[in-house]
Parts: C-alpha cells; structure tokens; sequence
C-alpha cells in the first residue's frame, strides 16, 4: 500500500459513495487507475465491505451503552461470538485485557429495551458471573477507520 491508496482510503472514508472520478481528481489519478486500486484493495482484503452509516436516534435506537462482561470460569472468544451474535442489539463486541472477559456495545430503542438486550446477552451465555453498564449520554467522536489521520484525503 502507497501513499496514493491511503490518499483513496481517506477520500473513501470521507464519502463511501464518491465516483471513481471524483476521488480521481481528488488525488491526481484518472478513473480507470481508481479502479484498479480500489480492487486491489479489495482482493488484498484491505477494504473488507462498504455500508450504510445509519444515526440511531434518526431509526429509533436512542440508548446506547457500553456493557463489561465478566465471565465465570474461562469461556473461547468462538462461544462469546457466538452467543452475543444472536442479540442483535449487540452492535460489536470484543474481548479485552483488564478485569472484564468483553466488552459490548449495544443500541437498543429505550432503556427498557436496552434490559431486555441485557437479559438475552446473560441468557445466551452461560458462563457470565455478571455484567456492568454504561449508558451513553451523548456521542463525542466517531471514526469509521483506524488511524484515520494517516489516510487524510488531500484538501
């Protein structure tokens, strides 16, 4: 990967549905070269997919909260997949160092639904000793690649 990809990672990363020619004339190539990068990019698995970004409040998911997950025993970050894939309010999930086993982020439509999603994820695993909730008071910062910085369109 050259600078002229992450030029067109960043110009990506600013617009998703920018036409091979308008990120072209961004970043001094034709087209056609968009192209040709951008496949490579994604055969080589550097870009993995494109998607909506969707605002929660605007579809109706107004709570959001962070949830610690501290599991009893030792549980295969396989099983935790597994188990927090089938609560869809569960929007990532990761395992971490520290005292908790995961970390998830969940977006549900209300705090009661948010209780709900809390119940499924203790429900599905049976290994959770117990959990600790954040709810998010208002969003700061999101970013939709990392070290965004070093992929900074041109201006």
């Amino acid at each position: 990967m050259d600078d002229l990809d992450r030029k067109l990672i960043g110009c990506l990363l600013e617009d998703g549905r920018a036409s091979y020619a308008t990120i072209g004339d961004r970043i001094g190539l034709s087209a056609p070269a968009i192209k040709r990068r951008m496949d490579r990019l994604l055969a080589d698995g550097v870009i993995s997919g494109f998607t909506a970004v969707l605002d929660p409040d605007l579809v109706g998911w107004s709570t959001e909260a962070y949830v610690e997950v501290h599991c009893k025993g030792t549980i295969s970050p396989d099983e935790l997949r597994a188990a927090f894939s089938r609560v869809p309010e569960v929007h990532a999930a990761a395992t971490v160092s520290g005292t908790a086993d995961a970390i998830l982020h969940i977006v549900a439509k209300d705090v009661r639904d948010l209780e709900r999603a809390l119940e499924r994820v203790r429900v599905e695993t049976d290994n959770i000793d117990h959990t600790e909730t954040a709810i998010v008071l208002s969003r700061l910062i999101e970013r939709y690649g990392p070290g965004q910085s070093e992929f900074s369109p041109p201006t």
